[in-house]
């Protein structure tokens, strides 16, 4: 099988039993040197694998993940669910509640969706068997919230995203709030009328003070300004991404060490450990998804991929129903880490050239992907939180449809309307294609009315030759100016 296609037909057949996701990349990109373009030494191939990975701005997936380690083990992480059970504990579903809410504030921290859904199903789906749910419901909240967590800054996803399609991270982390905050309504939305109806009772028995929330609040200050200090940190030019997660990340440490007092030195190979294993992780997908793309470059997949999709539609909405479906299904069998690289430099073009801002069609990427790992029958945050809790399949499968349908629901609202989708960026100043192509037209037309103006206030052809001044009438001393069509 020598056709210029079959590395990626191998691609999914090493997926298909379990290979893992860098060396199945790894494998079909030297399947394609030593045996269809013999031509090109594989020296190229190893030569893209090393420079993937020298990109400065790679540097802030480290230190991202070094922060989520450091907030599990000092006590943020704790912090962030008691402000989570303040706010939402007297809603229908108490802990549900909590659970989906925590992974809003989590933000994707442990840079991996399946990650947060093993530490989610071990901190809170045994307080909620407590309470009195089943463990198919527990589960299944478990995991449809976890599809949450990498949508919201500062998931590194949301990076990773930005490096493949050349757009900054302040705006991509500005981009992924409205979306995860429409998730996170949506899911609590269900689980409000899912304990509803079997009567699942709240935490507590009230709804909070003012007063609570604020005390509350500022017990988790430390926790909560995070984010918030990334995200203005890069939008005020005061620091780089890689800056602004290095600058969080030691001030967890100092945060665990000086206010909580909860982290110690035990902790401290713990924490290396656990950064060293996923960064090195995440940074072997995407210098191996670099190689397998420099095969796909070399072959021109990436445009075969565009005509295909513009001839299937000749509009934006026709092509985004197709990569929608497309990305779902994928999403079931990839994690969404991996097929992020491995699918974002063969869609993005398409979608650019239906007049997609890439942004947009980013927050559509990652949040259509982080449904499909919760989809059944291969959605790989399910088959997680059930090895964890002992869930049955069968059991979780009845019992995650509502939360797939309300995670679709924010998925049409997202990919139909940008103006929701980027509601946060475009209101602090960003400018979409469609925004720069109409300041474009209008600059040219303003350049064009100002030009025939300019026109219209020359004199007539007539008057455009030489004025001829004879030599003064010697009677009146006055001169005879004779204005002639000739010089």
């Amino acid at each position: 099988m020598f056709h210029p296609m079959a590395p990626i037909f191998i691609l999914f057949f090493l997926f298909f039993f379990n290979v893992p996701i860098a060396l199945s990349l790894i494998g079909a990109t030297l399947y394609y040197f030593f045996f269809i373009n013999t031509s090109m030494p594989v020296n190229m191939a190893i030569q893209q694998f090393v420079t993937a990975v020298e990109s400065f701005q790679y540097l802030a997936v480290p230190f991202f993940i070094l922060l989520g380690s450091v907030m599990n083990y000092s006590g943020i992480s704790e912090h962030l669910m008691d402000m989570a059970e303040v706010l939402s504990g007297h809603l229908k579903g108490g802990l549900a509640q909590v659970n989906c809410v925590l992974s809003a504030l989590m933000g994707g921290i442990t840079g991996s969706a399946n990650a947060d859904a093993a530490m989610e199903a071990k901190i809170l789906v045994p307080e909620m068997l407590k309470k009195g749910m089943p463990v198919d419901f527990a589960s299944v909240v478990t995991a449809a919230s976890s599809a949450v967590s990498p949508v919201i800054p500062p998931g590194n996803n949301l990076i990773v995203y930005a490096m493949l399609a050349n757009v900054t991270v302040g705006d991509m982390f500005l981009a992924g709030y409205t979306p995860g905050i429409l998730m996170t309504v949506a899911l609590m939305a269900t689980v409000y009328i899912i304990a509803r109806k079997r009567g699942y009772k709240p935490t507590r028995d009230r709804a909070p003070k003012p007063m609570e929330i604020v005390r509350q609040g500022w017990k988790s200050i430390y926790a909560l300004i995070i984010p918030f200090g990334i995200i203005l940190g890069m939008r005020m030019g005061a620091c780089t991404p890689t800056e602004a997660g290095g600058i969080a990340a030691v001030f967890s440490l100092i945060v665990g060490v000086v206010a909580y007092r909860r982290l110690k030195w035990h902790h401290v190979p713990l924490i290396i450990k656990e950064t060293v294993s996923s960064t090195g992780s995440v940074m072997l997908i995407i210098a191996s998804a670099k190689v397998f793309g420099y095969y796909l470059t070399l072959e021109r997949i990436p445009m075969r991929i565009t005509a295909f999709l513009m001839n299937i539609s000749s509009s934006a909405f026709g092509l985004l129903i197709v990569i929608n479906v497309l990305l779902l299904f994928v999403g079931m069998f990839i994690e969404g880490g991996a097929a992020l690289v491995i699918l974002g430099p063969l869609l993005v073009p398409a979608a650019v050239s239906r007049g997609v801002d890439p942004l947009h069609f980013g927050v559509i990427l990652i949040v259509n992907i982080m449904i499909g790992g919760l989809t059944p029958p291969f959605g790989s945050m399910m088959y997680t939180v059930c090895a964890i809790t002992g869930c049955r399949f069968a059991d979780f499968v009845r019992e995650v449809w509502p939360f797939i349908i309300s995670l679709l629901v924010v998925l049409a609202l997202v990919t139909y309307s940008e103006t929701v989708a980027l509601a946060l960026p475009k209101a602090l100043g960003y400018k979409t294609i469609g925004a720069r192509k109409r300041d474009a037209e209008k600059q040219k037309a303003t350049e064009e009315a100002e030009k025939a103006k300019q026109t219209s206030m020359l004199p007539p052809a007539d008057w455009r030759n030489p004025i001829q001044i004879l030599r003064p009438n010697a009677a009146s001393c006055n001169y005879v100016v004779i204005l002639g069509k000739g010089a």
